[in-house]
């Protein structure tokens, strides 16, 4: 049985810690579409956890190591988007080893799984740019408390994003 983390307005709810999260800066929708910024509503599920060895050690036993070569695709009209791609890769993508700390521990939600083209790709959780800095629809944390949740939130873990009121 997983513990559900459930999103409050005053942060991450998870195994009885409450925890600082930022949302995206299209705020809470249950209409999420491509490029709105929005954190969508809804009962999602954690899927995988990817993280980057050449700067952290691996937060989880079942996390998967970024290499060089990955690319997430947010082409809505290609068969492989909103899935973890290699480079090269021609249609429009998102690289997960990137030159900021955002993506050194990722977390991959079912969001939009089995994709639908234009429903927006990649809910991740990752780390904040910095407090209160919205994200592109992502829930992002502080580097702790990112590296505290994923060692915890195995694949399966709910994740609850209630509409907002």
């Amino acid at each position: 049985m997983h513990r559900v983390m459930r999103l409050t307005p005053r942060g991450l709810l998870f195994e009885g810690r409450l925890i600082p999260a930022v949302v995206g800066r299209g705020g809470i929708r249950a209409d999420k579409r491509e490029g709105d910024g929005a954190t969508p509503v809804g009962r999602h599920r954690i899927l995988a956890c990817y993280y980057r060895p050449d700067r952290v050690a691996a937060p989880a036993p079942w996390a998967i190591a970024i290499g060089p070569r990955d690319l997430w695709s947010d082409a809505a009209e290609d068969g492989r988007y909103n899935s973890l791609v290699k480079a090269p890769y021609a249609a429009s993508h998102e690289r997960m080893r990137r030159a900021d700390r955002l993506y050194d521990i990722v977390l991959t939600t079912d969001w939009n799984t089995p994709a639908v083209p234009g429903a927006g790709s990649a809910i991740f959780l990752h780390r904040w740019r910095k407090r209160c800095h919205p994200t592109e629809g992502c829930l992002a944390f502080a580097p702790a408390d990112m590296a505290w949740i994923a060692a915890r939130a195995a694949p399966g873990t709910p994740l609850l994003v209630p509409a907002p009121g």
